[in-house]
């Protein structure tokens, strides 16, 4: 009774160990199990994996269950059953733009990001592989697996078959023939590469031949040929069927490929950066310079962020999620540094439209300086008694700037006052005078000026005296009109012509035993003529030239 009760036990622990597993289509998970469980060589059944394909004869879909085990094989992908869906009805809400079904399917895609060509779709309360994915099978075939070793099966059909603790030696034999190729391939496109790219540095930056130009082609030119060799050795590694080592090492060499490609366009933006700030600072305003390095850190964040999100493909992960998430929080973090943001536009804004550059003199919303310097954030704006300013870029972006930096000319307009009882003549020679020093002043514009008798004031005769001055400087301004006013008083003492100011005269003409006040003017038009020559000799043959050591103080 004893051997009897026991001989139960073991049969039925047995039994149970070798539990038999049936072909299950009622969910995803079950449909995915059921073609990966039976592919596997200890529970090896090509009937029951081919359950998962329909409307297919039976070595149709036994041939169609294995391609596509070969496939998930090839690229390194592990289902993880764990987060494969169990729903009978599970819904796919993500549309991947791949697929004929309508949107919101009774679907579901395994790798959605890295084989979105690959999906499972319901069928009479059944699930299969999709329509599309059997009519596409022979292209992702392809795709996976562009460089087969079919040649050497056919000549070498026993070499195949070598195993060495149940591993076939053709593998690894293949993988560090692979390895040595690729080693070959770095020595022969190195020098290939370095040569394309010193090319097309000749064709866009002509005569450049220094030592620094060279290394930096060299620094180019090695992640480049990475990047082949690393596609390559992606085209090759598939055809090894070696599943996990394929997930891992695809997965590596992704990662290593967008880290070669993010440097390689880092480098390539600041080596244009500094070929054109070096080589073509002709092209260059001051405010290019100092912005420049501003944007470029902006746009290297931006790459680097492109490639933290194709990074996380690798892994699985939908960027658009990342994104979606990135935006929620965004908005919290735009609302709270809004100016910031603002002000990162405006930036942008100043450095395309260019409205001033660095030591133009403007004014916009009360204030009024020299730009000293324009930042991330703001600008700063040196004023005439040295206040320094410091206006957020919004603003300035925003604001109606009168650039005075940027006048061909400065205008300058000053209103002469004289004497009532200067004669007519004497007022004609005085207004002929000041056209002629400003004829002969270094500084003005000789052929745009204005000086005229324009109005009676309320104590003298006004004259109006309008100038041009080439010097933009602030300095060589005042400089300049020292020199006019200089030659305008000195003509007047010469012609004996005196300037009014408000005042109130009472005047006795005939007042018996005193003389009159009137001033005694020159009349002899001959004198006169001889003074203003003398006059403008001496103006003429003075040393007018700018001072290079004039002050250069700020001001407009």
């Amino acid at each position: 009774m004893k051997k009897i009760t026991v001989l139960f036990i073991f049969i039925s622990f047995f039994g149970y160990g070798q539990k038999t597993v049936k072909a299950d289509l009622s969910s995803p998970n079950a449909t995915l199990y059921t073609h990966i469980y039976f592919l596997l060589p200890e529970n090896y059944d090509l009937d029951k994996a081919a359950t998962t394909v329909r409307e297919r004869n039976r070595a149709e879909a036994q041939f169609i269950a294995k391609r596509i085990k070969e496939i998930y094989d090839g690229n390194g992908l592990i289902l993880d059953f764990s987060k494969i869906p169990t729903d009978a009805n599970y819904v796919d809400t993500v549309d991947f733009g791949v697929r004929t079904l309508k949107h919101n399917a009774n679907r579901y895609a395994p790798f959605p990001v890295r084989l979105p060509e690959v999906y499972i779709e319901k069928y009479n309360n059944r699930w299969y592989y999709s329509q599309e994915t059997i009519d596409n099978l022979e292209k992702i075939y392809s795709k996976t697996f562009p460089l087969e070793f079919t040649w050497f099966n056919k000549k070498f059909p026993e070499f195949f078959t070598i195993t060495v603790n149940d591993v076939l030696i053709w593998k690894p034999v293949a993988l560090l023939i692979t390895l040595i190729l690729s080693v070959i391939l770095f020595f022969i496109l190195e020098p290939i590469m370095f040569f394309l790219l010193r090319l097309l540095q000749r064709i866009f930056f002509k005569n450049i031949s220094d030592s620094k130009t060279m290394a930096v082609l060299h620094e180019l030119a090695k992640p480049i040929v990475f990047i082949i060799i690393i596609r390559f050795i992606k085209k090759v590694l598939p055809s090894l069927q070696m599943v996990k080592l394929n997930a891992l090492f695809l997965t590596g060499l992704k990662i290593a490929e967008t880290v070669f490609w993010i440097f390689v366009i880092l480098k390539l933006l600041k080596t244009i950066l500094n070929f054109y700030h070096e080589y073509h600072p002709e092209k260059k305003t001051k405010l290019d310079k100092q912005l420049a390095p501003i944007l470029n850190k902006v746009v290297q964040g931006i790459v680097i962020f492109i490639g933290f999100l194709h990074i996380l493909t690798v892994f699985g992960v939908d960027p658009t999620t990342v994104l979606a998430g990135a935006s929620i929080g965004g908005v919290a973090v735009a609302f709270a540094a809004q100016d910031s943001v603002k002000n990162l536009i405006g930036t942008m804004v100043i450095f395309l439209d260019k409205p001033f550059q660095l030591d133009d003199w403007v004014q916009f919303a009360g204030v009024e300086g020299s730009v000293e310097r324009v930042g991330l954030r703001s600008t700063q704006i040196r004023a005439a008694d040295t206040t320094l300013f410091q206006v957020p870029n919004s603003k300035i972006s925003e604001a109606d700037i009168n650039n005075k930096g940027l006048r061909v000319f400065r205008r300058y307009t000053l209103e002469l006052g004289i004497r009532y009882d200067t004669p007519p003549d004497l007022i004609e020679t005085f207004v002929d005078g000041i056209k002629e020093i400003i004829a002969l002043h270094p500084s003005t514009k000789s052929q745009s000026y204005n000086v005229s008798f324009i109005s009676f004031g309320a104590s003298s005769l006004n004259i109006m005296v309008n100038v041009y001055f080439k010097g933009l400087d602030w300095g060589q301004e005042q400089e300049s009109k020292h020199i006019l006013h200089l030659g305008i008083v000195r003509l007047a003492a010469a012609l004996g012509v005196e300037f009014a100011f408000p005042s109130t005269t009472m005047m006795v003409e005939q007042f018996p035993g005193q003389e009159s006040l009137a001033p005694n003017y020159m009349k002899d038009k001959a004198k006169i003529e001889s003074e203003v020559k003398k006059i403008m000799d001496a103006f003429d043959s003075k040393d007018h030239e700018m001072d290079p050591n004039a002050s250069s103080l700020p001001g407009g």
